[in-house]
């Protein structure tokens, strides 16, 4: 990703206007500049000018008070709706950091260990074998046994040896799709069981990849606690939090507040169907499938990023936070290769080098989901950034969110 802004992003703006930005400091008063702010409303306003974006929303959470707001664009374009504070956005993979707090709380009660191997808590995972080649027919794929057994630990770091089946080719990638393991209509016990029976991608612990392991994750929730994952998530985390519009799917007294996701074409930007969102799935995954609005994952985020706690409700103890959100690669490994500048923690990716990180403060941690929103925490300077929106072109979310943090965050030269 280029660390340089985007020339489209800059296309509006008047030279006075950029005049403003490059002599503003940094921060002003602990907060972001407001000439930062103003370019950040009008770059996002080029994207949907531009036909890149239906709508997006932009949320800055400073030193304890929200300190910049924005919805833009459309919720739906043909009713001509506008997005509004409460809408409700699929978050896909902002699921993550979720998942990760609920296992972590089962962690701080003695359920289970982040060293434990994965085996002692779910015995389908006991003496997987290993690709020995990625490029073999799927239909023959010699194997070797692993070198150990996956540790909890290496599920969170994403190094346990797994895939997604979609964003990557290998002949293990063609057995996760053959498997068919994201269909509605399978459990979240089937969907493991599945994926405990083919081989891992590569040997636990020597690379960190994308994966089903935030779903084991969840199962391994299940396992420990008795209960359905998402009541887990409801009684445990949702309810505590008081994120009362986050959940599996939208009930028909919401319907109306649910984003419209778009697909761009030749043609302009196509609406996608919304009837899957509208009842309750069989497949409750741990990597993805919550619905929610920005204040209620604001929530979440504040909590995190005051160390587990928000308004006398305590999910996690601050080293917990801190561990997750600190280093947990073993020694030399990076972290995602479309994240220059990242190492990664527990499900979440963490800054280590600024300038290659959009500017990225350091220590933030982070993630986003396939559709775009994401979720910026940033303990050092007790800041919060976050944006929603709706776009199958991952890609240009990518493009998006450097945008975003290199007008925030990239000093004045």
């Amino acid at each position: 990703m280029s660390s340089r802004l985007p020339l489209a992003a800059l296309r509006q703006f008047s030279a006075v206007a950029l005049s403003a930005l490059l002599l503003a400091p940094l921060v002003q008063a602990d907060s972001i500049a407001s000439p930062r702010l103003s370019m950040l409303e009008q770059a996002m306003q080029a994207q949907i000018d531009d036909g890149h974006l239906a709508g997006i929303a932009t949320l800055v959470y400073d030193n304890g008070e929200v300190t910049h707001r924005q919805q833009l664009g459309y919720q739906d374009i043909a009713s001509e709706t506008p997005l509004a504070e409460d809408t409700l956005y699929k978050i896909y993979s902002l699921t993550k950091p979720v998942t990760a707090v609920a296992l972590l709380m089962l962690v701080e009660e003695g359920k289970l260990s982040l060293d434990d191997p994965l085996e002692q808590h779910l015995p389908q995972f006991k003496d997987l074998q290993v690709a020995k080649s990625l490029d073999a027919d799927p239909d023959n794929v010699p194997t070797e046994p692993a070198t150990h057994a996956v540790t909890v630990r290496e599920l969170m770091n994403y190094t346990g040896g797994f895939t997604y089946g979609r964003f990557t080719e290998s002949a293990v990638d063609t057995l996760y799709a053959q498997a068919d393991l994201f269909t509605r209509d399978i459990t979240l016990e089937q969907l493991v069981d599945r994926v405990a029976e083919i081989p891992l991608r590569h040997q636990p612990g020597t690379r960190w990849h994308y994966s089903f392991s935030i779903d084991i994750q969840a199962r391994l929730v299940e396992v420990l606690s008795g209960q359905p994952y998402d009541e887990f998530l409801a009684e445990r985390v949702l309810g505590p939090l008081g994120m009362t519009d986050t959940g599996y799917y939208v009930s028909a007294d919401k319907a109306e507040r649910l984003a419209t996701s778009y697909h761009p074409t030749d043609a302009g930007l196509q609406p996608m169907p919304q009837d899957e969102w509208l009842s309750k799935p069989t497949l409750i995954m741990g990597g993805s499938g919550l619905v929610s609005t920005m204040d209620d994952y604001l929530r979440f985020a504040r909590m995190l990023l005051n160390e587990g706690e928000l308004d006398g409700e305590r999910l996690l103890q601050p080293e917990t936070v801190q561990a997750m959100r600190s280093r947990q690669l073993p020694e030399g490994m990076s972290g995602p290769e479309w994240a220059p500048g990242n190492t990664f923690g527990l499900n979440v990716a963490v800054v280590d080098d600024s300038s290659p990180a959009g500017y990225l403060p350091e220590g933030t941690f982070w993630w986003w989901g396939i559709e775009g929103p994401w979720a910026w925490i940033d303990p050092d300077n007790q800041r919060i950034v976050m944006g929603m929106m709706q776009s199958t072109d991952f890609r240009h979310s990518r493009v998006v969110h450097n945008t975003v943090s290199h007008i925030l965050f990239k000093p004045a030269e």
